[in-house]
């Protein structure tokens, strides 16, 4: 396994990856027999910057990318898997997954989107990090305005897979109203049908 190391002995954090993918590649050993579906390909560092001084230690084991992956997904539909899946390890609450091209989802994020008040309810009452698009699902209008009176640039941004803020105020239903009235109001854009409405 090649990766470079530093005075200390220990790996720079950014050659991490490609000696994990070099293990994995090797087979056999720890592969289960549900062994999970192949890591996707890891874009090359673009290179052409400095390299920061300092260099962080991996004094713990990374979280297995399959179990963050599959809490995120099961966050989207799932509140019994993502009790279950938690209780096995709390520390995916905020982790996030890249599903390719830096389209970042945590499980918050997932269930914003989807409307699942349910599962937002259960993941913010363990610590997971509120953000806009959760508190417009939620129809926290003060917490919108306070966000977007903060950086006014927010009424663009998007969420995982590029839902905007009106789509999250959309799925929140009728909690949400008066908080897609005032992002219409702020910026008003054509509202298409939601394929999905979140749960009663």
């Amino acid at each position: 396994m090649s990766g470079q190391q530093g005075d200390d002995g220990q790996m720079a954090r950014r050659d991490f990856p490609v000696a994990a993918a070099g293990v994995l590649a090797l087979g056999g050993v720890a592969a289960a027999a549900d062994a999970p579906p192949a890591v996707p390909a890891e874009a090359p560092n673009p290179g052409g910057y400095a390299h920061p001084k300092f260099k962080p230690s991996w004094k713990k084991p990374l979280i297995n990318r399959v179990l963050v992956q599959d809490f995120v997904v099961y966050a989207h539909s799932d509140l019994k898997m993502v009790e279950e899946l938690f209780a096995k390890e709390p520390a995916v609450l905020n982790a996030t997954v890249d599903w390719g091209g830096g389209d970042w989802e945590s499980a918050l994020g997932g269930a914003s989107h989807m409307g699942r008040r349910d599962i937002v309810e259960f993941l913010l009452g363990k610590g997971a990090r509120i953000d806009i698009f959760c508190a417009a699902m939620l129809g926290q209008l003060e917490a919108v305005k306070a966000f977007l009176t903060l950086q006014p640039a927010l009424i663009d941004a998007k969420g995982p897979h590029g839902f905007s803020l009106h789509f999250h105020a959309q799925v929140g239903g009728k909690n949400s109203e008066k908080v897609l009235d005032y992002l219409q109001s702020v910026k008003k854009i054509e509202l298409k049908p939601v394929p999905f409405l979140p749960k009663s």
